[in-house]
């Protein structure tokens, strides 16, 4: 008799009781020796065997079924099969006399009616045995997510806590993870140039190794790192800690799309996508002429008079207009103080406004539980259930944020507010360093609708100044706008007046 040693072990939950291989090989080989069998070849497999389709497997039936050897040793009968189609044909060789024996350290096999009759009933238990632990494991996975338990192995910048089964912020990757956000959300870095920045700090992925474009833009795209999670289409509501807000998230997702553009080569002219022009409203563009930048109208379908414009003239308006709406550091500090105060009267003024918070997020609570009723009475397809479901959890991840914010004394809106000032603070510096490239990002920041009309550059300063200071719903923010309108008039930027201007 000559023997094939069969030695099987994969990763999946069913074999994680079960003898490593080098174990199993071991065990074979002392088995073969007391028992004197002639050991033709040994063979080691890592693949379950919840399914047919192992090749070291069917290689070994073949070469059986063509007389390179008469029987198998194997552990245990369910390193064999665990699923009936295997189970099944192992029986059929037997049958046929084409498997003359088989040899187990844990299991007696004999070549008659019962034997096989046993080893059946053998087969039958391995697979009912991963059928209930498949049905255990989905059962303990759908425990998981009816409260908000990622199931899975941790992403980068959690790990699994094995004491209570959930996952956790992991102290020395997260910072990283939660800087690979900010630096994308400023759009000034691709995927390539983020995965050199971060990695070179000493992020690393799976098995400690350099992450990889794909994994940054998995991870960039991944909402478990604001507290939501999604599992085989679903959205769920996690009870982790969250890495990000989803303020960052939603950014980089508009980021990502917008940089998902195919984009024309073209030279690189700092202004050009800035403006309209002030007569027909087409695009203005730029060109190169006799060494010098030019932006004009496209005139596109248009018999628009406006004239070209060199850019020399163009950056001087720009720098004319930064240094009038710039802030010296005595009225960045007063104004900065008042916006102290407004904060401190905020904690006790948001009282109303925090329950109002709360009284939504139950109503939105309810909102699902009765979206969930109507799912099971099939009042929803599932799509449509999929798809409600998770835009009521952002939005109930929005208010919770939001929540927090009030909670905490710090509202986005006099972040955002403090933010603006001490960005007008800083025009004066970036002017003096002369970088049209960084006068534009500030001219972004303190305006919009930027028109070129008469070789004159006007905008309006809506979405700017008076959502932070002007429609304040604190008295001393009002103060404020007026300490502004009156020492400063940011909204007349021509000198003008109201107006095109303003």
């Amino acid at each position: 008799m000559r023997y094939f040693i069969y030695a099987r072990k994969s990763t999946d939950d069913e074999d994680r009781q079960i003898l490593s291989i080098e174990a199993q090989i071991k065990e074979l080989r002392e088995y073969a020796t007391r028992e004197n069998l002639s050991i033709v070849k040994e063979l080691i497999e890592a693949k379950t065997a919840k399914k047919p389709g192992r090749p070291i497997f069917n290689d070994m039936l073949l070469q059986i079924e063509r007389g390179h050897a008469d029987g198998i040793l194997a552990w245990h009968p369910d390193r064999l099969a665990r699923n009936s189609v295997d189970g099944g044909k192992i029986i059929y060789l037997v049958d046929q006399g084409i498997i003359k024996d088989l040899r187990f350290p844990t299991y007696r096999f004999d070549d008659n009616a019962q034997g096989k009759f046993m080893l059946s009933i053998a087969f039958g238990q391995s697979k009912y045995y991963i059928d209930a632990l498949s049905e255990n494991i989905k059962r303990g996975i759908r425990l998981k997510l009816s409260k908000g338990i990622w199931p899975q192995w941790a992403p980068i910048g959690y790990i699994n806590d094995r004491k209570t089964r959930t996952i956790i912020i992991d102290e020395g990757k997260a910072p990283f993870i939660t800087k690979s956000f900010a630096l994308y959300a400023t759009g000034n870095y691709a995927l390539k140039e983020l995965r050199d920045k971060i990695n070179s700090l000493g992020l690393t992925g799976c098995k400690n190794k350099p992450m990889s474009i794909s994994q940054y833009q998995h991870t960039l795209k991944n909402p478990i790192y604001y507290g939501v999670f999604r599992y085989k289409g679903e959205i769920y509501e996690g009870t982790h800690e969250p890495i990000i807000t989803k303020k960052l998230f939603d950014k980089c997702q508009e980021v990502m799309k917008a940089r998902g553009k195919p984009k024309k080569s073209e030279k690189h002219f700092i202004l050009r996508g800035l403006m309209k022009c002030g007569e027909c409203g087409r695009m203005i563009t730029a060109e190169i002429q006799k060494g010098h930048t030019y932006y004009r109208c496209t005139k596109r379908y248009t018999n628009c008079s406006q004239k070209y414009i060199r850019e020399e003239e163009l950056s001087k308006q720009v720098r004319s207009i930064l240094q009038k709406v710039s802030l010296c550091d005595d009225w960045t500090a007063n104004i900065l103080k008042e916006l102290e105060k407004d904060k401190l009267e905020a904690v006790q003024s948001s009282r109303p406004h925090q329950q109002n918070l709360r009284d939504t997020i139950i109503n939105v609570d309810n909102k699902i539980n009765k979206l969930i009723d109507m799912y099971l009475e099939n009042s929803l397809s599932l799509e449509e259930y999929q798809k409600a479901k998770e835009k009521l959890i952002n939005e109930k991840k929005t208010l919770q944020e939001s929540l927090k914010d009030f909670a905490d004394g710090g509202d986005n809106w006099f972040e955002q507010a403090k933010d603006f000032v001490t960005t007008l603070n800083r025009i004066d510096c970036v002017v003096r360093e002369g970088n049209l490239e960084s006068q534009k990002e500030f001219l972004e920041k303190i305006g919009s609708n930027f028109i070129l009309k008469e070789r004159r550059l006007v905008f309006s300063t809506e979405g700017t100044f008076r959502p932070f200071l002007q429609d304040a719903p604190y008295p001393n923010w009002r103060c404020v706008y007026r300490f502004v309108r009156t020492h400063f008039n940011p909204l007349s930027l021509r000198g003008e007046g109201k107006g095109e201007g303003e």
